[in-house]
């Protein structure tokens, strides 16, 4: 069992303290007030891995109620629930429940969820613990497309198109053209390194011509910009939700499918190869549902920050196991918990000034991954 570090100088005192007065004590027979309540909870959802799910799942519906009764609009908790159920209802209560914020309620699952399983594949392809969906660049080239759009009115001249779906439309050919060239650089360097670096590279390349763009925009276009790069998952209205459910929870049970590849994977490429792995199949899969998964995100909430990198992280860090059959949808459940909550912290604020959805991932998460880091070093192992 691994120890914290305050928990670790206890049983090493106790060892020097037996050996010097000849007698033994088991680490079981310390006081049990020494012993940190939260270290007991952990451990005990370590050593019984089925006690997990129950809770994730628990946590996730009373996010989910909590997400729909909050907000500026003031819902009670009973006729929020009977508005999931009533179709015929017209109060003002049962159309905000129906219309806003169960739509994206149902966004914020379903993209947490993928951004979390990107994380996870991403961060074992590369072997990098720092990886996370942005880093193959999609996202950066989802930006470029809506910059585009936005900054130099390359929509302009289509009629019949509203400005939501220039900008859906915008950053999924941005996506898709990023992640068909990190395709073809696969294909040529043959090497996670080298894609790696390319993905990097692509990033920058597109945040510069975004820079260029911004430079030459109206105030008007900027602004606009800048509000569709806070992120929210407020834009995926009633008639949008199925669509990037449908899309994401696809990707999502796919990501599943790809556990025992990347068990494989993460111990080496080479030890990988060896045991009958095709390498390079199961990299350009991956790349293509990371960056399918992160283009239609990005493309109908902004880029998300923080979520995708720091998941996976409190997953491995709270549960124990390198394990992807558990790793992934754990770390899935994990994102769709910290999503919603997010998206709750962010209605509660008010429609004139609410907080933009990145400051509150970045507030939230970076406090959760500090103190993962900081109280249990040793579970956070890669393997």
């Amino acid at each position: 069992m691994v120890l914290p570090v305050e928990l670790q100088e206890t049983r090493n005192m106790v060892e020097r303290s037996a050996n010097k007065g000849g007698f033994h004590m088991a680490f079981e027979d310390i006081p049990a007030s020494i012993v940190p309540k939260w270290y007991e909870y952990v451990c005990l959802m370590q050593r019984s891995p089925w006690i997990i799910w129950p809770v994730l799942f628990l946590a996730l519906f009373v996010t989910f109620l909590l997400h729909l009764v909050s907000g500026p609009v003031d819902v009670p908790f009973g006729e929020a629930i009977a508005a999931l159920f009533d179709t015929s209802g017209e109060g003002l209560g049962t159309q905000v429940i129906r219309k806003v914020r169960v739509p994206e309620g149902l966004t914020a699952v379903v993209v947490g969820a993928a951004l979390g399983a990107c994380g996870v594949m991403m961060q074992t392809l590369f072997g990098n613990p720092l990886a996370g969906p942005g880093v193959l660049g999609v996202t950066s080239g989802a930006g470029l497309g809506v910059a585009l759009v936005m900054l130099a009115s390359a929509g302009a001249s289509l009629p019949g198109l509203s400005v939501d779906a220039l900008v859906v439309a915008g950053a999924s050919c941005g996506s898709f053209g990023v992640l068909l060239l990190i395709l073809w650089a696969d294909r040529r360097l043959q090497d996670g390194v080298s894609l790696l670096i390319v993905g990097l590279m692509v990033g920058y390349f597109c945040s510069a011509l975004i820079s260029i763009l911004e430079v030459a925009a109206g105030a008007e276009a900027l602004k606009g910009y800048v509000l569709w790069g806070m992120g929210t998952f407020a834009a995926v209205g009633p008639d949008r939700s199925p669509l990037v459910f449908g899309l994401l929870a696809t990707g999502c049970v796919l990501a599943m499918g790809t556990a025992k590849p990347l068990d494989a994977m993460q111990l080496g490429e080479t030890y990988a190869a060896t045991m009958g792995l095709q390498v390079s199949r199961t990299r350009t899969l991956v790349v293509v549902l990371t960056g399918c998964l992160a283009g239609v995100a990005t493309a109908f909430c902004g880029p998300i920050a923080f979520l995708g990198l720091a998941t996976p992280h409190v997953a491995r860090g709270l549960f124990g196991r390198s394990d992807h059959r558990f790793l992934i949808p754990a770390t899935m459940l994990l994102g769709s918990i910290l999503a919603l909550l997010c998206a709750t912290v962010v209605r509660s604020t008010g429609p004139v000034s609410a907080l933009p959805l990145n400051a509150v991932t970045a507030l939230l998460g970076v406090p959760v991954v500090v103190w993962v880091l900081i109280r249990g070093r040793r579970w956070m192992r890669m393997g």
